[in-house]
């Protein structure tokens, strides 16, 4: 493979913005040799018995628990966590490969019976071959084991595309996986937006690709007949009750600032009744005044989001804008509220990504139901109340993969997440995962 031309990419330190390195980005020929060595070595790991794979992806699980000061370190360099967020998220990373590991174990047996006369037939589950998966930079190493994980086990090779901001826990990762799982049987091509282009266009059977809306239509579009399996982001609606329990305040300051904001699930949108709404303004303006960047959660993970950041909160017509005390230089920015503000703020129908909540409110609950449904986004949701039969049938109703009540943002890998409408399609976590990295083939025998 000749070495590549491209310039390097520099690399920055979102808590300081000081330089930490460069980045050389894969093309062409790297990422087609990539590919190639995943499809030879998908032969051998296919092979293996689940009971072999799980031994292997136990053993990958216990290097990176070996590991993870090393981890944290690359993850905060990456993205400017805080340790204790970065150490909890490697951990969780590794418990993934764990419950994967053993779920490919405890299918159920394939269905199996005589639907024709003088006929028996029943169906193989077998992998669907290289699994590339493009992965962002809000959580590298988890959302790498949260589309690496199922695939593995379904007995795929995988080709992990990382953010080019977000490089270095993932190199690791794959170089733990060639020592425990076996030469390239989980590989990553570290680069830019192009290097994620060549990989979806190149030799591969699948595309997982976690991002934005816009960039998961140029994937589907690229992917022509093979399989794609998106999530595409989120705009979560919070519908506060006026009788929501004592908690709820500290609960949502403390999910819409975890990340500094950028999860696809975090709480995004209040939606309050009207002669509640200026009590739950100034309990939620308390609760954010105890957030602070700089302190409890981390900055902005680059310029670029900055900016985005930037953009939506000046065009936003919000009249009240209470921001919390914390850092607001570089790429840090305060826990926000915006009050006061039209149903089609931009802060309102644009996925924020930062330590923001904006708050509406509506006239009854229907009317908040249907402005929590009114954006294209539905992948997380929220209800607060201390009446249960209200909040299940609200969570019944609301157009979104996964509700909470009385919680958020609170998740384990034994329970599915995914979006529906503009934040994509597809199954992360749970065993039901394991179904986005397999097909079925069916065998008739005629006796």
């Amino acid at each position: 493979m000749e070495p590549s031309t491209e310039p390097s990419i520099h690399l920055t330190d979102p808590r300081t913005g000081h330089p930490r390195g460069t980045l050389v980005p894969a093309r062409a020929g790297r990422v087609t040799e990539t590919v190639a060595r995943a499809r030879a070595a998908g032969a051998r790991w296919r092979a293996l018995t689940p009971r072999e794979r799980e031994r292997r992806l136990d053993a990958l699980a216990d290097l990176v628990e070996r590991h993870l000061t090393e981890y944290t370190v690359l993850e905060q360099a990456g993205t400017g966590k805080p340790e204790a967020e970065a150490t909890g998220e490697i951990l969780q990373a590794a418990d993934l490969f764990r419950f994967y590991a053993g779920a490919a174990r405890t299918d159920s047996a394939p269905a199996a019976g005589r639907y024709l006369p003088g006929h028996e037939s029943w169906v193989r589950w077998e992998p669907v071959g290289v699994v590339a998966a493009v992965v962002p930079w809000n959580y590298p190493l988890l959302m790498a084991a949260w589309r690496g994980a199922p695939a593995l086990a379904a007995g795929n090779t995988v080709v992990v595309k990382p953010a080019e901001t977000t490089t270095e826990s993932a190199a690791l990762l794959a170089a733990h996986a060639a020592e425990a799982l076996g030469e390239d049987v989980l590989t990553v091509l570290p680069g830019d937006r192009e290097t994620g282009r060549l990989l979806v266009a190149g030799d591969v059977d699948l595309i997982a690709f976690t991002g934005s809306a816009a960039a998961g239509a140029d994937v589907t579009a690229r992917a022509g007949h093979r399989r794609v399996s998106l999530e595409l982001g989120g705009n979560s609606p919070v519908l506060v009750l006026p009788d929501a329990p004592a908690h709820t305040w500290s609960a949502l300051a403390e999910a819409c600032t975890y990340n500094a904001g950028q999860s696809c699930a975090a709480p995004a949108r209040v939606i309050t009744l009207s002669d509640h709404y200026e009590h739950v303004l100034a309990a939620l303006t308390a609760a954010f005044a105890e957030r602070r960047a700089g302190r409890d959660f981390g900055p902005l993970n680059n310029p670029d989001q900055a900016a985005r950041y930037d953009r939506i909160v000046a065009a936003s017509a919000a009249k009240r804008s209470p921001a919390a005390p914390g850092r607001t230089d570089g790429l840090w920015r305060p826990a926000r509220l915006l009050a006061d503000l039209p149903d089609d703020d931009p802060a309102v129908l644009e996925e924020v990504f930062g330590p923001l909540l904006t708050i509406q409110h509506a006239p009854t609950v229907e009317a908040a139901l249907a402005l929590a449904n009114s954006v294209p986004q539905a992948l997380g949701a929220s209800v607060w109340t201390r009446d249960l039969p209200t909040a299940l049938d609200l969570t019944a109703r609301l157009d979104a993969g996964e509700t909470w009540i009385n919680c958020h943002l609170v998740q384990t890998a034994e329970l599915p997440h995914g979006g529906r409408g503009a934040s994509g399609h597809g199954t992360d976590l749970s065993v039901l995962a394991l179904q986005e990295y397999r097909r079925p083939k069916t065998v008739t025998a005629r006796l």
